[in-house]
């Protein structure tokens, strides 16, 4: 029997159904609120959308869907494989509840080889890749670029040292010494030679090592003709390092530049597990765990998720699943939108890919094996805080806070969220101390600002309370809480938890209103789970403020200066040192800088000076 409501959504969806073309592309199903419940693609749009007519054929997640629909938004593609690109892209903007969801908090390093610069250097880069130079990548994850940069320190010697720290250098650093730098800042090396380095490193991120280790080889027998032995060691122990390296990646080769992506199911949770391989080396491994998944099949999960990761970042030319994918030609032509090449999706039945692929499925199980062991975990530690402070339900949300300062200087207060699943990092939240009545170095009137604003937010925007706030602090924080919630009319648990005598880890004190203050046992996992807590607000505020007070160092009394940008502050302070040293010069003598004019040298003076 249809309810009011679902007959409401039933109604949005005919009304639309009628005006549908029949052409390739995606729909949203948007609510009352105008909140995106569901982004869908089709090949023929008016088939798609006229089969969600029939309430009695839908299952109960649909039909809940359809019931808070009240309005749909249609756009064409020219094509299916565009449609399905679209729709990825809007998933990630959106975020539909329920759609599958996949969770990603940072952009894929790449190693970047600088090219504006006659010595290239290497590093690892994040971001948009504006920079002249070249891009190996993307790795999928931070270990896997560390490890192949000091891979080719090693194998090229190749510098890893800022232009500014090259610049200066008067004396080969300790890089030199161990041999993971052939010290161009110095003049080592020659620029020739240097580039043939590069070009060495080029070929081995490309798969040609074996062409490597002949040159190389070639390389230190002429050495050792010449008697140039000190040369040809070093050239030596390049040869071995390569081959360490060809003996880890053994067997890799074998798909040359691929991903490899697996998943595993246990009920309703999902792991994605993805292995990089890119010119026969490994760029490293990485776990997804899709969230409202259950709905759908695993091939459709694993269809998503590649449509989804390969939006920031080109495909590789073979993809490997381990679930055969009904519409992988689709998603084939999709994919091809963004390169100029060809590229498979392959499920691999047998040889040296099928094992890569079950290598991949099997890290996929332990993988979500120990992410639900940890949730198990998290559960009996919620449990647990719920029966310490005397809650009503297990909470969902936890937000513990601290601050962090030097004397009172660049005080910066922080907050942490846990919950369930773990730490809630997206909801961290930091907060500069700025009001005058809050004097420097006074713990509790910080304590009363960080959460007059917070909670002072929540009501302007009408958030959810968080089940338990925890303040890093004893009765004198928890007093200064009390005053704020009585005064903001706030209705929610709080406690302190102090460090013990001589701030002894195990004796931390537990202060809750309205009770006296007491200690957990030592060697209770409860109370190690509340010191994790109070641990991570503790790192989290200390590196807000190092980052504040970095920032502070970074000023001068230059930045003050009308029409003095980052270009010209940086050339006063090359031509004189420090801004003491500007503020004691003669106009005359600030003229002389790079870049400043006799109007801007007058502008200057005139600010340090005054009328005199």
């Amino acid at each position: 029997m249809e309810t009011p409501r679902l007959s409401e959504g039933l109604a949005v969806i005919k009304n639309v159904s009628r005006n549908v073309p029949e052409t390739p592309g995606v729909y949203r199903m948007v609510d009352a609120k105008g909140e995106v419940l569901y982004v869908g693609k089709a090949k023929h749009l008016k088939a798609r959308i006229s089969s969600y007519v029939n309430a009695a054929a839908l299952n109960a997640r649909l039909q809940r869907m359809i019931a808070q629909t009240a309005s749909m938004e249609i756009i064409t593609t020219r094509s299916e494989a565009e449609a399905l690109l679209l729709e990825a892209n809007l998933i990630k903007k959106f975020m539909p509840r329920y759609n599958i969801l996949l969770k990603d908090d940072k952009s894929f390093p790449y190693i970047f080889f600088s090219g504006d610069h006659e010595f290239a250097r290497i590093s690892k880069h994040r971001g948009a890749k504006v920079r002249k130079g070249k891009y190996f990548g993307p790795f999928v994850s931070a270990g896997a670029v560390d490890e192949t940069l000091t891979t080719l320190q090693k194998l090229f010697l190749l510098r890893s040292c800022p232009d500014n720290v090259f610049k200066n250098r008067t004396r080969p650093c300790m890089l030199y010494q161990i041999k993971r730098c052939s010290a161009p800042c110095v003049g080592k090396i020659k620029k020739e030679e240097y580039n043939g380095l590069v070009n060495q490193a080029f070929a081995f991120l490309t798969g040609r090592s074996s062409d490597i280790h002949d040159a190389l080889v070639a390389e230190m027998h002429a050495l050792s003709l010449k008697m140039h032995y000190e040369k040809a060691r070093v050239v030596r122990d390049r040869i071995r390092a390569l081959a360490q390296v060809q003996q880890q990646h053994k067997g890799e080769a074998a798909v040359g530049d691929a991903d490899i992506i697996a998943l595993a199911r246990n009920g309703k949770d999902y792991c994605i597990q993805l292995f990089s391989f890119r010119g026969g080396g490994n760029y490293g491994n990485r776990a997804w765990f899709p969230l409202q998944a259950a709905a759908f099949d695993d091939a459709e999960i694993l269809r998503n998720f590649i449509a989804w990761h390969y939006q920031p970042q080109p495909a590789p030319p073979l993809i490997l699943t381990s679930h055969l994918l009904m519409d992988a030609g689709v998603l084939e032509e999709a994919l091809r939108l963004h390169s100029d090449y060809k590229i498979e999706i392959v499920h691999p039945l047998r040889g040296e890919k099928r094992s890569l692929v079950e290598q991949a499925a099997k890290n996929a199980r332990e993988a979500l094996m120990r992410r639900l062991s940890l949730q198990a975990n998290m559960r009996d530690m919620m449990e647990g805080v719920r029966k310490l402070f005397g809650l009503e339900d297990v909470p969902e949300r936890i937000e513990v806070y601290d601050n962090s300062h030097i004397s009172g200087a660049d005080a910066v207060g922080a907050m942490i969220v846990v919950g369930p699943e773990g730490f809630l990092r997206p909801g961290y939240r930091k907060f500069n101390i700025r009001r005058k009545e809050t004097a420097p170095g006074d713990d509790y009137a910080m304590v009363r600002e960080v959460l007059m604003r917070r909670f002072m937010r929540l009501q302007e925007e009408d958030g959810k309370l968080p089940d338990l706030v925890l303040i890093d602090g004893g009765a004198g924080q928890v007093g200064a809480a009390a005053k704020v919630f009585e005064e903001l009319g706030v209705s929610v648990a709080y406690a302190g938890i102090a460090k013990g005598p001589d701030r002894n880890a195990g004796r931390e004190m537990f202060f809750i209103p309205g009770k006296e203050p007491f200690q957990l046992p030592v060697g209770d996992p409860l109370l190690h789970f509340l010191q994790r807590l109070r641990d991570e607000a503790h790192r989290f505020a200390i590196g807000a403020h190092r980052a504040r007070r970095d920032k502070s160092m970074s000023r001068s009394e230059l930045d003050a200066i009308p029409f003095i940008g980052p270009q010209r502050k940086k050339s006063l302070l090359h031509h004189f040192g420090s801004a003491r040293a500007v503020a004691a010069a003669s106009m005359d003598d600030i003229a002389k800088a790079e870049g400043i004019s006799t109007s801007t040298a007058k502008i200057i003076y005139e600010h340090f000076h005054g009328e005199q």
